[in-house]
């Protein structure tokens, strides 16, 4: 079990992302699963697999040709983590607002705890303010 947990969340990001397969959401996640630090449209945290889907749709609507790209995942036990880059062109208007076209890159940090080969918790870390700063949607940081 612990070398099929090793190589989860690059299955994860390679199939539900990039490929945008869906089915790969029931595949790899467990139903309830709690993804701490991603939001539904309504503020509130995503804590099932539904929730998710809803988010996952709201994004690759906005981003259809996005990639991420897996920089280097570490397993101990039953967690894993992985570094990753996003790339994408926000073209669609998924996110609640209009497409700027703009190309974006960002990055982030995803630990997860595996039981029975499905992710049943997540830990997002994902640079947004970057993400959003990149749309035009928020001020520069003042350097």
């Amino acid at each position: 079990m612990p070398e099929a947990n090793a190589h989860l969340l690059k299955r994860w990001f390679e199939e539900v992302w990039n490929q945008s397969r869906e089915a790969a959401i029931d595949e790899l996640a467990a139903p309830n699963m709690v993804a701490h630090g991603l939001l539904d449209a309504n503020g509130k945290p995503i804590d099932r697999i539904d929730k998710f889907k809803v988010f996952w749709r709201q994004f690759r609507d906005a981003f259809p040709d996005m990639h991420i790209e897996v920089n280097e995942a570490l397993a101990d036990g039953d967690k894993q983590v992985v570094r990753c880059t996003v790339r994408a062109t926000h073209t669609g208007g998924g996110l609640g607002f209009a497409a700027t076209n703009k190309p974006i890159m960002f990055t982030g940090t995803v630990i997860a705890r595996i039981q029975d080969g499905r992710m049943v918790e997540a830990w997002d870390n994902w640079d947004f303010l970057g993400l959003y700063q990149q749309l035009g949607l928020t001020p520069a940081a003042a350097v």
